[in-house]
């Protein structure tokens, strides 16, 4: 599978193409774009209120104002590359997995696992489970 390689805000993003035809992948690709972009109002758009976001090892995060904040908090370190490796999406259920590059240089491997709303297309996210590991 190519890859495509997207540059934005300074920002690199390089993904593999898709058959074009997986709404919810292009979606799920959107999300992650959105998430290390610092874009909140997408991100707010397209979850739940109730959304819980846990963090495997490090923290659980109930609602979408506490998920807010901790966004938040987080903009200071700043992505400057994000390599999505795999997007799977199946009924209520979605993963992504990949590598984000900071500009301090600290590189780490990503996997989220998302649930949604309901199996059709433009389903809100109402859970996302992230293992997060800070590579050497």
């Amino acid at each position: 599978m190519d890859n495509t390689r997207y540059e934005s805000n300074d920002l690199k993003i390089i993904c593999p193409e898709d058959c074009g035809n997986a709404p919810k992948k292009q979606f799920l690709k959107e999300l992650n774009i959105s998430f290390v972009n610092n874009d909140l109002v997408f991100i707010i758009d397209n979850i739940t209120d109730d959304f819980q976001w846990n963090i495997i090892g490090k923290e659980l995060i109930q609602g979408k104002e506490n998920f807010i904040e901790t966004l938040k908090q987080m903009q200071n370190s700043k992505v400057t590359e994000l390599h999505i490796s795999k997007i799977i999406t199946h009924g209520y259920d979605g993963s992504i997995n990949g590598t984000l590059i900071l500009e301090n240089k600290k590189i780490y491997s990503f996997c989220n696992v998302y649930k949604f709303t309901s199996s059709r297309n433009n389903s809100k996210i109402k859970e996302c489970i992230s293992y997060i590991i800070e590579l050497p």
